[in-house]
């Protein structure tokens, strides 16, 4: 509609917000969770893809998706605080107390357990294993059993172009952002909320600079089969010099992989059927990079076989359940997508603020991604809840800036590490090696320093 200086805000036919969230992943529907709980506020969230598939979701007991997350007891328990824990299907979800990682090249380990967590919580899992989409049913399920219909959903529907609102006879509103709609609706917000992922066009509109980099990686993603279950639960990762490998536990004797390696690499393996990739994976574990260099260079799923039994053979027996995972027999849903690090200079401006992979993007191998996000809700929510107690207007940068302030030096402080980490492994030059390797068996000799990793990943 066109606005004229006549115009009243009574007589305003756009839909007016006190929130609008743009992206209903994990994140945005987190959020819209946590903000579904305070009474005051006029909530909406705007999704360009269907929502159908995660509201409508059956899974089969047999398939799980490639797309899975490592949530940490601080996500996990944040989840049951906002009350949308109890609507995730609990049957999918595995939980682990036991993370074995070592040097592909010198072959050095660190292993981390409930057991060294006594100075925080021994009792409590080093984290649980979830399908992303089983995480989105479940927060659509909570929102769709909120009687009071605080959170209206627009979904399959795309953000054309975002403005500001017009100057009204009784209220100014030039500074509320303004969303008009592939649909042909419009809305107009107190705050806006980007969630939309690494290309956000919130941020876009908001002028806030992302900085990074690309990592000239690929992480390969599959579901995969186990040759029998892992009643251990234990979460495997091997340091190539061409990226980690990790093997997280699901139940029912199903893993998830996540394996980064070069964009080359990473075709070759998409392009191998099942049999072949999965000879790739149990290969990637127990063999020397020498060896896996060789069968890089094969294609036919029987050759791979036969070289991988011959060369496993020469392979001491010894300990073998606790150096390796257990050999993996199907995959299914291989993909891969390009890793990048990327943060923003801050977090929010006036009336508009980001959350996870809006605001930063990290690399999987420390498997933080997902929990950085979930930690910016759990900010962020209080914050405006606050604001709100105290008669504030929970757009005003001032109000924002807490958020901002409170996240970005915890968020930098991760990237910082993971980014360090992904240096630091991805080679082979010798001298490298021996210090990386001498540092992981330090660190697996001292408790407290193993403690204190295990208190920083998993939120404690």
């Amino acid at each position: 509609m066109r606005f004229n200086a006549f115009t009243s805000l009574a007589d305003l036919e756009t839909d007016l917000y006190d929130v609008v969230i743009v992206g209903g992943g994990v994140s945005g529907l987190t959020l819209a969770a946590a903000l579904s709980k305070t009474s005051q506020l006029k909530v909406a969230l705007v999704e360009s893809m269907s929502l159908e598939p995660a509201s409508n979701w059956d899974p089969s007991a047999d398939v799980y998706s490639n797309r899975c997350s490592s949530l940490t007891p601080s996500s996990r328990n944040y989840l049951m605080q906002i009350g949308a824990w109890d609507h995730i299907a609990a049957t999918r979800i595995q939980q682990y107390k036991n993370m074995r990682v070592w040097d592909g090249v010198s072959d050095a380990r660190i292993t981390f357990d409930s057991e060294i967590q006594a100075g925080v919580n021994s009792e409590r899992p080093l984290a649980y294993m979830a399908e992303n989409i089983n995480l989105q049913n479940g927060l659509l399920a909570y929102l769709a059993a909120d009687s009071s219909e605080k959170v209206t959903i627009w979904d399959k529907t795309k953000v054309q172009e975002i403005s500001y609102g017009p100057k009204l006879t009784d209220v100014d509103l030039t500074t509320w952002p303004k969303l008009s709609l592939d649909n042909g609706s419009q809305m107009i917000t107190r705050l806006l909320i980007g969630a939309d992922g690494v290309m956000s066009p919130v941020r876009q509109f908001a002028g806030i600079e992302s900085r990074g980099w690309d990592y000239g990686q690929h992480g390969v993603v599959a579901s995969l089969d186990l040759e029998w279950d892992d009643f251990q639960s234990v979460a495997w990762q091997r340091f190539l010099p061409t990226g980690p490998i990790a093997l997280l536990p699901l139940p029912d004797g199903k893993a998830s992989l996540v394996w980064t390696t070069t964009p080359k690499l990473a075709s070759h393996l998409k392009s191998l059927d099942s049999d072949g990739f999965c000879t790739m994976v149990n290969a990637a574990f127990r063999l020397s990079m020498v060896d896996i260099n060789y069968m890089y260079n094969l294609t036919d799923s029987s050759e791979l076989e036969t070289e991988f039994e011959w060369r496993d053979e020469l392979l001491p027996l010894e300990d073998e359940a606790v150096k390796y995972p257990i050999r993996v027999v199907k995959a299914t849903g291989v993909a891969s997508f390009p890793l990048r690090m990327r943060h923003c200079d801050c977090y929010s401006a006036p009336r508009i603020a980001l959350v996870g992979d809006a605001a930063h993007t990290t690399h999987p191998l420390a498997g933080q991604g997902l929990n950085l996000g979930q930690g910016d809700i759990a900010s962020l929510a209080p914050i405006l809840e606050m604001a709100l107690s105290r008669g504030q207007d929970i757009g005003d940068e001032t109000v924002l800036q807490e958020y901002w302030a409170n996240r970005y030096p915890i968020n930098h402080f991760m990237l910082g590490v993971v980014d360090k980490l992904q240096k630091l492994y991805c080679t082979d030059f010798p001298p490298l090696v021996a210090l990386r390797s001498a540092g992981l068996e330090i660190v697996d000799n001292v408790p407290f320093l193993k403690q204190f990793i295990v208190a920083q990943a998993t939120g404690a």
